[in-house]
C-alpha cells in the first residue's frame, strides 16, 4: 500500500497495522477515525480492517465511535472558529436565510446527506458547523446516518472472503438511489 504518515491505504496493511498495536489497537483505530476528519484518507479501508480484526459487531462499534468523535471535533471547531468568520464575510440577509433554512430543514437534510455515501463525510461535518443546527440534531442525524455504511463496511471486513459477487453491483445501486433521493429533496427547498 501507499504510506500516508506511516499509515498504508490497503485493507491488509491497515489490518496488519491495527494488529501490530496489540491491546492498543482499539485506541489506535479510534484515533485514526478521528484523524480522518482532518487528514483525507479512505475511512472505508479502516472500517473494513476493523471488521477483519474485531469482527462485525465490535468493528462497527469501534469505527462508529471514532467517526462520531471525529465528526463532533470537526463540527465543534467549525462552530467555534468558522461560523464567526463566515458571518463576517457574507451579508446579513444571506446569514439569516442560512439560519432559517438550517433550523427548518437541517436535521432531515443532514440525515439524508449522511445516508449518501458519495457525499464527503468531512465536508458535511464542516458545513453543519457553519449552520445553527443544534448539537443534538447533529448527533442523531450523524449517528443514524453513518450507521448503515459503518455496519456494511465492518461486515464486509468480517466476511471479506464470503461476500458474493452480486453484492458489489447492489451497493452501487443503493448509492445511486440514495444520491437521487437526496437530489429530489434538495430541489424541493
Amino acid at each position: 500500500g501507499t504510506p500516508l504518515s506511516g499509515f498504508a491505504l490497503s485493507v491488509q496493511d491497515t489490518d496488519d497495522l491495527i494488529r501490530s498495536w496489540g491491546g492498543w489497537g482499539v485506541v489506535g483505530s479510534i484515533s485514526l477515525m478521528v484523524a480522518h476528519s482532518f487528514i483525507p484518507f479512505p475511512a472505508e479501508v479502516l472500517a473494513i480492517a476493523n471488521g477483519m480484526v474485531y469482527g462485525a459487531v465490535w468493528g462497527t462499534v469501534i469505527t462508529w465511535v471514532g467517526a462520531m468523535l471525529g465528526a463532533f471535533l470537526a463540527f465543534g471547531l467549525t462552530r467555534l472558529f468558522g461560523r464567526p468568520f463566515v458571518k463576517m464575510v457574507i451579508s446579513i440577509n444571506n446569514w439569516e436565510r442560512l439560519d432559517t433554512w438550517s433550523n427548518r430543514q437541517g436535521g432531515v437534510t443532514l440525515l439524508i446527506s449522511r445516508l449518501i455515501p458519495v457525499i464527503a463525510f468531512n465536508l458535511i461535518n464542516y458545513a453543519a458547523g457553519l449552520t445553527t443546527i443544534s448539537c443534538w440534531t447533529f448527533a442523531w442525524a450523524t449517528g443514524l446516518g453513518i450507521l448503515p455504511l459503518t455496519v456494511l463496511m465492518a461486515v464486509m471486513g468480517a466476511r471479506m472472503t464470503e461476500i458474493p459477487w452480486w453484492l458489489w453491483p447492489m451497493l452501487v445501486v443503493v448509492a445511486v438511489a440514495s444520491w437521487w433521493a437526496w437530489r429530489r429533496v434538495a430541489r424541493r427547498d
